[in-house]
């Protein structure tokens, strides 16, 4: 049944929140001081209709955006969207009692996404290819996606659906992963699991067809026709298939030089959660680096990267899950600056012994403003003092933000 309600504030993920009989609705890509239409389900809403529209909201330059529930913000005017996400930023870290400078938001979305997910699934007779609308798993077919990069805006769809005809005949749902890289795209699918050999020879044959640079399913590479390059600083980066990336050129770059930028006079940093290095190899222009994540493949072409590069400091690496084996506090003894970019969990039981460590500088680079704040509380409490929040925007147009924080503890180093 449908009911008009006013939205009072914006919840963290960009939802409307109004206060009906049965407690506060949330009501997707609405605005504070609107009148909305809706129909209910429990504490979730279907927008209806706008009946009384916020002068803070603009006409989005995405066809899809009504259905697509990939983007939650672009109804909202610049500096409205701006000062939101700032907030929630604010707001974070006064629930977790921390106080210190916050930079202005930059914008790293630069030349869009680099890197999209399509699915494609096989509700009916019909295939359906593209992204999937707000809660629910419902396919909204997309012709093109505006925020990606402009090779991968309009080519990701047609890639998605041809290799979506090739792998048909098992019905099974299919997220195909395509990566921009230096040498053109890289696609991985899951979903379907072993392939026979007649199917990987026809992938091989279509992979060659839509002059893709590298076709895996599942991480295991079908075929390698260029390896798919990304540049991180000076080195050329060939992650395993699937491996995390930044979304962004602009973000990683944005985010590496705060890093580097903190991090200038230190001689031996250690570089937790590194990934393929999109950090370790920058900062190996200044300094020693011991790199450290739990992906072997990805400390591998690290390895390989450092080596094929001239003129950077030692980078050692050590595949490790710091999630249940962290760095001891003698360990981090050793370095002169930590950083840290763990995934969306954030890094508590690494930043525990950091706490008891004398590493007097630490760069904390997080996904999410909640486990940010949480790590940062634990450092904070051991005498570390945050000197610096940065809020880095490049998942543009979605309630996601970067942040970096920069954390010091004056230390007292035993003479040898």
């Amino acid at each position: 049944m449908a009911e008009q309600v006013t939205i009072k504030r914006l919840g963290a993920k960009a939802d409307g929140v109004a206060e009906g009989a049965s407690g506060p609705v949330f009501v997707p890509k609405v605005l504070p001081g609107e009148t909305v239409t809706i129909e209910r389900d429990g504490a979730h809403a279907r927008l209806v209709s706008v009946d009384t529209a916020s002068p803070e909201r603009e006409t989005p330059f995405c066809p899809y955006f009504d259905a697509c529930g990939g983007c939650a913000t672009q109804h909202m005017k610049h500096g409205f969207y701006q000062a939101w996400k700032q907030e929630t930023l604010v707001h974070t870290l006064r629930q977790a009692r921390i106080e210190a400078p916050i930079d202005p938001l930059i914008d790293a979305h630069g030349d869009g996404r680099r890197r999209v997910t399509l699915h494609v699934r096989f509700p009916d007779r019909a295939m359906h290819v593209g992204y999937m609308e707000a809660r629910s798993h419902q396919i909204v077919e997309i012709a093109f996606c505006p925020i990606a990069e402009t090779t991968l805006k309009e080519q990701a769809p047609g890639i998605a659906r041809a290799i979506g005809e090739h792998l048909k005949g098992a019905r099974k749902p299919l997220d195909i992963q395509i990566t921009t890289t230096q040498t053109g795209f890289d696609v991985d699918v899951r979903g379907h699991g072993p392939l026979k050999d007649k199917d990987c020879l026809s992938l091989i044959d279509l992979a060659a067809r839509l002059d893709l640079s590298r076709l895996s399913i599942h991480g295991d590479v079908i075929v390698e026709r260029r390896p798919p390059a990304i540049l991180m600083g000076r080195a050329a980066v060939v992650p395993p298939a699937g491996s995390f990336l930044q979304a962004t050129r602009l973000g990683e770059e944005t985010l590496a030089g705060l890093v580097t930028e903190a991090c200038e006079r230190s001689k031996r940093v250690a570089d937790l959660f590194a990934g393929s290095g999109p950090f370790s190899l920058r900062l190996a222009a200044k300094s020693e680096v011991h790199a450290v994540e739990y992906d072997q493949g990805s400390m591998a072409a690290l390895d390989k990267a450092f080596r094929a590069t001239p003129g950077l400091r030692r980078i050692s690496t050590e595949a490790r899950d710091l999630f249940r084996r962290p760095l001891l506090t003698p360990e981090l003894n050793a370095f002169d600056a930590v950083v840290l970019d763990p995934p969306r969990a954030g890094a508590e039981a690494q930043v525990k012994q950091l706490a008891l460590s004398k590493v007097p500088l630490v760069v904390s680079v997080s996904c999410d403003a909640a486990t940010f704040a949480r790590d940062a509380a634990i450092l904070i409490g051991s005498g570390y003092r945050l000197e610096r929040v940065v809020p880095v925007d490049q998942f543009k147009h979605s309630p996601h933000l970067e942040v970096v924080g920069i954390l010091r503890k004056d230390v007292v180093k035993k003479r040898r």
